[in-house]
């Protein structure tokens, strides 16, 4: 299962993480996913969904 929200297709960024040694190893940056019952054409599903879309309500949430 990808780590991919299934609303706005946000997926794991890719950066450095720099020691004080100036020692470089490569890191990711997973989005925030969180499961959650939404109402999707009329039904309910579970999704995986970042926490943008919860909260810029791009998920309607079933009750």
């Amino acid at each position: 299962m990808a780590k991919q929200c299934e609303i706005c297709g946000k997926t794991p960024a890719f950066g450095r993480t720099i020691s004080h040694a100036h020692n470089v190893r490569s890191r990711r940056f997973e989005p925030n996913l969180q499961r959650v019952r939404a109402l999707i054409n009329g039904s309910v599903r579970r999704i995986r969904v970042c926490t943008r879309c919860i909260r810029s309500n791009r998920v309607v949430k079933a009750a």
